[in-house]
């Protein structure tokens, strides 16, 4: 039996059965959980915020999509839909991948999924209006409500039949394939009919603050780690002095100047950030050296290769005995140190190879196992919750799943509004959640079907499922039809209905749930 926080959880035949003591459950109880739950949102954050963003970018630039997709730079809608999503959704897509992957927790990823679009779309957007009204680029916003209209209906349609086969699966993701085709198709078009020549702000574009050039060309990704005091003249230091620089999180001037409620929240972030360095390179093209850090650089060569093989499948592949003498981690590790050796004698600490660029899949891929590690611990957390409160997987997945991981779209978008970039937050609202659905419900249902049966059985386990698929629909119809209908400018009035709507929707939920509300017997 293994003990969790008073109540007892054991494997009987294969079945997972939960103990839940006598008496009603304390606080200290359950209080651990609690606390690892927000902590995995933590992990989560920092690691999508600052590590598999960063190396996104750089991957970004080094396969010379600049000209497709960076050179719009802030100018162009097409950054939100695409690394921006990306970036703001690897958690929600993990999560989705991992609660899809076991039949007994996809309700979890259906009330994710939907119940963050009805978050997203109306407490996000409406506080984008709120914070700073204006007016929304009208074919953008038509285009990405009624591509979200359609991924909606599709789920709603597979939730009807109760199941989907791998066409469907493929055709999600055929479907994100084509809207960021016709997002890039739109922007190209559009850009060819304003020329090459400095037009005003069109319908497609933010309007830019006078300093917005220059507020973001001050802007650099390593954030903590004290960066804004390099000195002028680069000096030579040696191998130790750059590790132990690179492995320190923390920027001892930057926690003289932050209020004590950044200071608390640094702390719990220290351990995981310092474990990420060590684990997980980071390519920043925005810098001389491009982040390159030769004896860190070269560690990762060893514990990154480590981490992910030991997090695939739970570690089943680490563990796996090559013909029942070596272990492949061993194996792993061996050519990891053998590789760190060879490029450690071959490169200088002051200028990085030509073959540096590599580093930022080796990142990418080690952020990616990372986040997929902690959305199957936070899965597995939610599911113990809701089996001692007795609270369905859907409930769960449209409130604390969908609220964890939409603090990231809330935060970025929130300040990007207030920093004179409303309509490419508004965009990212959108581009966001088209990305979590039709990739989080492709991708996971894909994945199951390699390991099981090529049709996933999804079937509504309660009426609240359709109360949150319907809560959603409406949403999208009430702006579907409002925005226009205010000439596509959106202020303050826009913003608090779609924030009351969301309360009333959050309070039908948990009405359903508790058995208020529910279906009288014929």
């Amino acid at each position: 039996m293994l003990s969790v926080g008073g109540a007892g959880m054991m494997l009987l035949g294969g079945t997972l059965s939960f103990e839940v003591p006598h008496g009603p459950l304390s606080l200290p109880s359950l209080t651990p959980q609690v606390l690892w739950l927000l902590y995995l949102f933590i992990v989560l954050g920092v690691t999508a915020g600052k590590f598999f963003c960063p190396n996104l970018s750089a991957i970004s630039t080094n396969l010379k999509l600049s000209h497709n997709v960076a050179v719009f730079s802030l100018t162009s809608p097409l950054h939100g839909v695409t690394f921006l999503a990306f970036g703001n959704g690897a958690p929600d897509v993990f999560s989705a991948v991992v609660a899809f992957s076991d039949p007994r927790t996809a309700g979890l990823a259906i009330g994710a999924v939907f119940g963050a679009g009805v978050f997203v779309t109306t407490v996000v957007a409406g506080g984008i209006a709120l914070v700073k009204p204006f007016t929304a680029a009208s074919r953008p916003f038509l285009r990405d409500i009624i591509f979200y209209m359609v991924s909606v209906f599709l789920t709603f349609v597979v939730l009807y039949f109760g199941r989907i086969t791998l066409g469907g699966a493929l055709g999600y993701l055929g479907l994100y394939v084509f809207y960021v085709f016709t997002v890039v198709l739109c922007t190209c078009i559009h850009r060819r009919q304003r020329g090459d020549g400095v037009a005003p702000p069109g319908p497609w574009e933010p309007e830019l603050p006078a300093n917005a050039e220059e507020r973001e060309s001050s802007g650099t990704h390593s954030g903590d780690y004290g960066e804004e005091y390099r000195p002028l003249l680069p000096s030579q230091e040696s191998s130790l002095r750059i590790l132990t620089n690179a492995l320190r999180p923390l920027d001892y001037r930057k926690w003289r100047r932050k209020p004590w409620y950044w200071r608390v929240f640094k702390v719990f972030k220290v351990p995981v950030e310092l474990l990420l360095l060590l684990t997980v390179p980071v390519v920043d093209p925005d810098k001389d050296d491009l982040n390159w850090k030769r004896p860190l650089n070269c560690l990762h060569l060893f514990t990154s290769p480590l981490l992910c093989i030991l997090t695939l499948k739970s570690g089943a592949y680490g563990l796996y005995q090559i013909q029942g003498v070596f272990p492949v981690w061993g194996l792993i590790s061996l050519v990891g140190f053998v590789l760190a050796f060879i490029i450690f004698i071959t490169t200088s600490n002051e200028q990085p190879p030509k073959y540096h660029c590599v580093f930022a899949f080796l990142g990418f891929l080690a952020s990616a196992m990372w986040i997929n590690a902690a959305a199957t611990e936070l899965v597995n957390v939610l599911r113990t919750l809701g089996i001692i409160f007795q609270l369905s997987n859907t409930v769960l997945g449209l409130t604390l799943l969908a609220w964890g991981n939409s603090i990231g779209d809330t935060f970025s978008n929130l300040t990007m509004a207030r920093q004179g970039y409303p309509r490419m937050a508004f965009s990212a609202c959108f581009g966001g959640i088209i990305f979590n659905i039709l990739v989080g419900v492709g991708l996971g249902c894909l994945l199951q079907m390699t390991s099981s049966q090529l049709v996933v059985k999804l079937e509504p386990d309660s009426l609240l499922v359709w109360i949150l698929a319907g809560a959603l629909g409406l949403s999208l119809v009430f702006s579907f039809v409002s925005v226009p209908a205010q000439c596509f400018q959106l202020g303050r009035a826009y913003g608090v209905c779609l924030i009351l709507y969301y309360l009333a929707f959050l309070c039908v939920a948990l009405l359903t749930e508790f058995k208020v509300i529910h279906l009288s017997a014929a």
